[in-house]
């Protein structure tokens, strides 16, 4: 039987942020006017402390550097009373770090990232130390700062314990490390430029070329759909359950293989560790259970069921976290007792108090206002696709 303080696991990167904003346009080879911010970063700390700031606490494995850098994301989780014992020091460790560039609209226009400590301190034994915390986790989220070996050896044990498994990508280029996983990810968690990547490297050729949505800003979201449907239709055929695409302001679409009651089985799957809460009250009284799941097995398991959660209307002061509190907030939800697609307007919600913050993750989360958004985006999502995949 599970523990009753079982937590979810989430390996990956935790990364020390510097965020420079130029505050006129840039010119080419040139300093440019703006303002430098430094934040506690890096995809898997950020989801983790999302999940924290709506009421789920999880264990962290990574790894840090022992110098202000390193004590400064320590000190966070010392603080918040989260356990330390998966986070990796040594005075050899350099603590990873990022410095992103953005423009006077706040949009990402380069990068500089500096993660090998992630790809070269996680490895296949750290992360086996803690094989009896996985055993009794609710769900393990992994992300490709990881090296291949490592997400192939922490896959392979959270499938041989029967826990489900979060694959973020991070990047258009990290994101092909999911060729090692495919088979053991439940959840995968792409943007469309990732998804591309994703689809080419498990088909093991350029079939897909990247969407070019500058082009026509008025497209639908079902031309949107169908621009993207062969590459998402790739990553289930591999193996993965289930796929949110995520979109940016036009939102996400959720994608099951096995027709909309794949979507209700996943969670007989999903192993909840503290029962309902606070969140799980408020959301179920505003998101009623989806017709959808009353659905009928669909025959032979292969009917492709996709549905979009357009996004909400929001404030932009940032975007980089914004992503990442999606998932947050979604895994967050499904270990509250909540089902898929009330977690998925929940993640959409949480996402958009990210855009509306200046740091990667809100300083706090109004869970009445997250579960107000969340209502509104359950209500408006639809079905944009339901068709067998042969």
């Amino acid at each position: 039987m599970k523990k009753a303080k079982a937590m979810p696991v989430i390996i990956g990167g935790m990364v020390f942020d510097i965020h420079a904003t130029a505050t006129i346009p840039a010119t080419a080879k040139s300093t440019t006017p703006g303002k430098i911010k430094f934040m506690l970063g890096g995809v898997a700390r950020n989801i983790a402390e999302c999940l924290l700031k709506l009421g789920t606490k999880s264990f962290m494995i990574s790894a840090l550097g022992c110098d202000l850098a390193g004590e400064a994301l320590l000190e966070q989780w010392r603080s918040a009373g989260l356990p330390t014992e998966g986070i990796q020091r040594g005075p050899d460790i350099t603590t990873a770090s990022v410095c992103n560039m953005f423009d006077i609209n706040g949009d990402l226009t380069a990068g500089v990232a500096s993660v090998d400590t992630i790809e070269k301190y996680v490895t296949p034994h750290w992360v086996q130390l803690f094989k009896s915390v996985v055993h009794s986790s609710p769900m393990m989220m992994v992300d490709a700062n990881l090296n291949a070996e490592t997400l192939e050896a922490s896959c392979r044990m959270a499938a041989e314990l029967d826990v489900p498994v979060w694959f973020e990508p991070v990047s258009v280029a990290k994101s092909k490390r999911v060729v090692a996983v495919a088979n053991y990810v439940t959840f995968a968690s792409p943007n469309e430029h990732e998804l591309v990547a994703m689809a080419n490297s498990l088909s093991h050729e350029n079939r897909f070329s990247p969407i070019q949505r500058d082009q026509d800003k008025n497209a639908s979201i079902e031309s949107l759909f169908k621009e993207l449907k062969s590459a998402i239709v790739v990553l289930l055929q591999k193996g993965i359950k289930y796929i949110l695409v995520t979109l940016g302001p036009d939102g996400a679409f959720l994608c099951s293989g096995s027709g909309p009651s794949g979507l209700r089985e996943c969670l007989n799957d999903t192993k909840y560790s503290d029962g309902k809460s606070e969140l799980f009250d408020m959301v179920s009284s505003r998101c009623s259970t989806h017709q959808y799941f009353c659905s009928t097995p669909c025959k032979g398991g292969s009917q492709l069921f996709v549905m979009h959660f357009p996004a909400l209307p929001a404030i932009v002061r940032g975007v980089s976290g914004a992503g990442d509190c999606l998932v947050g907030g979604i895994l967050s939800s499904l270990c509250s007792g909540l089902d898929v697609m009330q977690s998925v307007a929940v993640g959409v919600a949480a996402a958009k108090a990210a855009i509306e913050a200046e740091t990667n993750v809100p300083s706090t989360y109004d869970l009445t206002a997250v579960a107000d958004d969340a209502g509104k985006v359950y209500n408006a999502a639809r079905v944009v696709f339901q068709e067998s995949m042969l």
